[in-house]
């Protein structure tokens, strides 16, 4: 298949809603291009989306197609950016470690409120500036340093001995990690009300 290459790069756009909406194209987002109060209409899998040295400033992403593991948000400037829809496995903020030009990436002031995010991290940045999506999304605080806190409570199913037990593993910048209630439970045999019941323990814990 031969796809369109569509580019956006070096020129600042403002109060614009932009489509990216079509499975025959690649987006890029590019170098020195600065959004300012625009609506993103993201449909395209995360293979389609390329972004890079961007700055996000008071947009919105209406996400219509659940985006999958998508880091190349680390390589962006968001600042008090909505986001809408289904996000899992994506990775958003400062973590230079990761790759050239993930340096430039950061997070604030964002409100993830009306999204539903299931694996996402935040890195090197303040969470409380963010606002995460309520039950059944959960989120944990600085998980690094939690981990061992929360490894002491008896969790349901394999839910502990997998998930919580490798929250220390985390890339060393990670913030807070969201999870997804309902998926977590599929995974770890068990159910999402057994979850909250030991999630309610916890004040590291956002829900």
């Amino acid at each position: 298949m031969i796809f369109n290459k569509v580019f956006y790069e070096d020129r600042r756009i403002e109060n614009e809603r932009l489509e990216l909406t079509d499975k025959g194209s690649l987006y890029f987002l590019g170098s020195k291009l600065t959004l300012s109060h625009c609506t993103l209409v993201l449909k395209v899998p995360a293979r389609n989306l390329f972004i890079e040295g961007v700055r996000f400033i008071d947009c919105t992403f209406e996400v219509k197609q659940e985006l999958k593991n998508h880091q190349q948000w680390v390589y962006a400037s968001l600042k008090g950016c909505r986001f809408k829809g289904n996000l899992s496995g994506c990775d958003f903020g400062h973590w230079p470690d990761y790759s050239t030009g993930a340096e430039n990436g950061s997070i604030e002031d964002c409100d993830f409120s009306e999204a539903r995010l299931d694996g996402c991290r935040f890195m090197g940045c303040d969470p409380r500036t963010l606002r995460f999506p309520k039950w059944p999304c959960f989120t944990i605080l600085n998980p690094i340093q939690n981990a061992s806190e929360l490894r002491r409570a008896t969790w349901p199913g394999s839910f502990g001995e997998v998930t919580v037990q490798g929250l220390d593993q985390q890339p060393r910048s990670t913030a807070a990690v969201t999870l997804f209630a309902p998926a977590m439970a599929r995974r770890h045999e068990t159910t999402p009300d057994a979850l909250r019941a030991v999630i309610e323990q916890f004040d590291c814990i956002v829900y």
